[in-house]
């Protein structure tokens, strides 16, 4: 209750806003500016405990660059979390009314949809209250709103026009489950048994090939090996027909191909060209026939009476019990192997050969007169070190994934999303801002991969593409804090996105967390039942124990444990701060400060010795604040606070008269603290008597 009314007072106050501080003369109009984005969060849910560690550490940054005078601007927002989100509505609607989306239409479901999605927004930002976020809610933003919407079709016109973006037919990751495209990175690798399988297509081929999906073998074109592999040189060239391979006729070429390892396996590769990224570029090479043989269902659409209509996994077990059958199977191995499954729905992701929307990362563009692509704009931001990644052993990971980006697939089969701006009318196709006039233009059915619309997310939540005053003020913005697991999904996508569109990176550093695990290390989820709620915990701890425990010994980068003896730890210093600063209040009336000529005249050596003391203790949480190192400054803080001012200063001065130090210190030490723990330290502010202003607004200590 004490927080919601202190959050209350700091809402009214209007300070969040860095306008009305310019207004009320809090912050000047020529200061320097500190501007963050809030990750949106994705309205599939509530928060968690990765969320409550991202607002800790964003609050805290936001509050310190506050009380620095900076014109401060922290934007919230939400993320639509297109297929996360359908998924999640479509199993309600399948659970309580046992029907799909086809039975409620594209209009009905989409306001089912958007229901859910309001819902889950408002428990959203409550949640966000209750940590203690001093975010411009003025400014709240949503990745599928209007203003987003006309960012989405700006920049998806702009690509088209320059060629970036193009419809191909290519092999992509297909989710039977969810019935859409996913991309490379929405891609979970499981690892399970599987059993390697070496055998011939025939009696007389000459040619022995190891797979662990044989079924797939029915879509085989060819059989590459490597150009230097002596064992199959003769073979290169030829053209071996077969009859009769599981009830289906195979025409296989044997090419030479560099990419071929000849130490695995038999050192004998079975391309599939509709079924493998790497089979599908073997045949771009080679001009291989593409067969698809596998359905968007998992089945297998063939016409051999053996498989057609079968799941792969019952055509997997058909086709090896006939390589026996025909005394073709040579071996079979069990292994372990990864598969590919959908992050969203679970289900395994079949390679498919779709007409897609594609972003090509590889296409040579003009950028201020230099030839420059996606990928190289990506890569240079970061080798120049325009942008800072935090920790920086992430540059690394980041460059090696950029170094083997492949085009990104941004369409998907679903219907909650930005509609893809295209309009066809027969062979006529129509890419605008604004739809076309007349009433025989179709609109593309897709939408886009929601990381399209959150990769413009640093400048579209500031007004772009009208040139606003925010934008000008705002960006590129100061820093990114995000967990290290979407370092790929999103970052990287914001990097792409603003420097082809900008001209101009995003931010100027990224700060990497971890992920929030239980006290044994195990990574907090539902099925472990070690899940936490934020607000469940607030409620128990309070919100400033809560940000202290997160923060607290955690570097950047790395993960933290969270304990019911951590919270508690927290809650205690918590109630230390608390009876330290009434003992402060209620034996420092009427003591006048006296300060003369400098800062310490007026008091005894042995205060001055502890002012110069606590004077070093601020210089040095500073330098770590402004160094990134939070979990370093609020350990300093912390131990300062009990066990020099609590445990030895207060002690030692109860038998003294002069206790005005007291009162300095306090003041000085509130300041420190606020950043961390907001609630606590603004309410013992308001208790002081000389206090006119909210310590959110306050000044960072500077040398006294």
């Amino acid at each position: 209750e004490h927080e919601d009314a202190i959050y209350k007072k700091w809402e009214e106050s209007g300070f969040f806003n860095p306008d009305i501080c310019i207004e009320k003369g809090v912050t000047s109009k020529n200061a320097d500016y500190f501007s963050m984005v809030l990750p949106p969060p994705n309205v599939t849910g509530v928060l968690h405990m990765g969320h409550a560690l991202c607002l800790s550490l964003s609050d805290t940054m936001v509050r310190y660059n506050r009380m620095l005078g900076k014109k401060t601007l922290w934007i919230p927002g939400t993320d639509h979390a297109a297929i996360a989100t359908q998924s999640k509505v479509e199993k309600l609607i399948q659970k309580e009314e046992g029907k799909n989306k086809h039975d409620l239409g594209r209009e009905e479901f989409l306001k089912r949809v958007e229901k859910f999605a309001k819902e889950n927004h408002d428990t959203i930002i409550s949640q966000t209250k209750k940590m203690g976020c001093s975010l411009d809610w003025s400014r709240e933003a949503f990745t599928l709103d209007e203003k987003r919407n006309l960012a989405v079709r700006t920049v998806f016109k702009k690509m088209y026009d320059d060629g970036l973006i193009y419809r191909g037919f290519r092999v992509v990751n297909w989710d039977p489950k969810g019935q859409t495209t996913i991309s490379d990175d929405e891609i979970i690798y499981e690892e399970r048994k599987a059993v390697m399988y070496t055998f011939k297509y025939s009696a007389d081929f000459p040619i022995a090939i190891s797979t662990t999906r044989p079924e797939t073998k029915v879509g085989d074109t060819a059989v590459a090996v490597h150009p230097s592999d002596e064992r199959y040189k003769k073979y290169v060239g030829q053209i071996f027909e077969i009859t009769n391979f599981a009830s289906e006729k195979l025409s296989i070429k044997i090419i030479a191909d560099e990419s071929v390892d000849p130490e695995f396996g038999t050192g004998a590769l079975g391309v599939t060209p509709a079924h493998s990224q790497i089979d599908w570029e073997i045949a771009q090479r080679h001009s291989l026939e593409l067969k698809p043989i596998i359905n968007e269902y998992a089945r297998m659409s063939v016409k051999s009476p053996l498989l057609k209509d079968k799941k792969t996994i019952e055509a997997r077990e058909i086709v090896a019990q006939w390589l026996r059958d025909q005394k073709l199977m040579i071996k079979e191995e069990e292994i372990s192997q990864n598969i590919s499954t959908a992050e969203r729905t679970g289900g395994i992701v079949e390679p498919l050969p779709k007409l897609q929307w594609f972003i090509d990362v590889n296409k040579e563009f003009k950028q201020n007169g230099k030839n420059v692509t996606l990928k190289k704009l990506m890569l240079s931001v970061v080798e120049d070190k325009k942008i800072k990644i935090i920790p920086d052993r992430f540059e690394k990971e980041y460059v090696h994934w950029i170094e083997n980006l492949r085009d990104w697939c941004i369409s998907r089969q679903i219907w909650y999303g930005h509609r893809i701006p295209v309009w066809y009318k027969g062979e006529e196709i129509y890419c605008e801002i604004e739809e076309p006039k007349g009433e025989t233009w179709k609109q593309d059915e897709d939408t886009l991969d929601t990381w399209f619309s959150s990769g413009l997310w640093t400048f579209s939540t500031l007004g772009w593409p009208q040139q606003t005053e925010d934008f000008k003020n705002y960006h590129p913005t100061t820093v990114l804090e995000t967990g290290y697991d979407i370092l790929f999904f999103w970052v990287a996508r914001m990097i792409l996105m603003s420097t082809y569109t900008l001209d101009q990176i995003p931010f100027k550093n990224v700060y990497l967390h971890g992920l929030v695990r239980d006290n044994q290390g195990r990574k907090i989820s539902k099925s472990l039942g070690n899940n936490l709620d934020p607000v469940d915990i607030i409620t128990k701890y309070s919100a400033d124990a809560v940000r202290m425990a997160l923060i607290v010994g955690t570097g950047p980068g790395n993960d933290t444990k969270i304990s019911d003896e951590k919270l508690k730890a927290y809650k205690h210093f918590a109630n230390k701060i608390w009876n330290a600063s009434r003992f402060v209040l209620e034996n420092c009336q009427g003591q006048t400060l006296a300060i003369e000529k400098t800062p310490f005249d007026g008091f005894s050596t042995k205060d001055q010795n502890i002012m110069k003391e606590f004077e070093d203790i601020a210089k040095d949480i500073t330098s770590d604040m402004e160094n990134y190192r939070f979990y370093l400054a609020a350990e300093k803080i912390y131990h300062y606070f009990w066990h020099t001012f609590a445990d030895i200063i207060i002690e030692k001065k109860k038998k003294e008269d002069d206790k005005r130090i007291l009162k300095i210190l306090l003041e000085e030490q509130l300041k420190l603290l606020h950043p961390f723990m907001p609630f606590i330290t603004e309410k013992i502010w308001s208790m002081l008597p000389e206090s006119k202003n909210l310590l959110m607004i306050e000044k960072w200590p500077s040398i006294l």
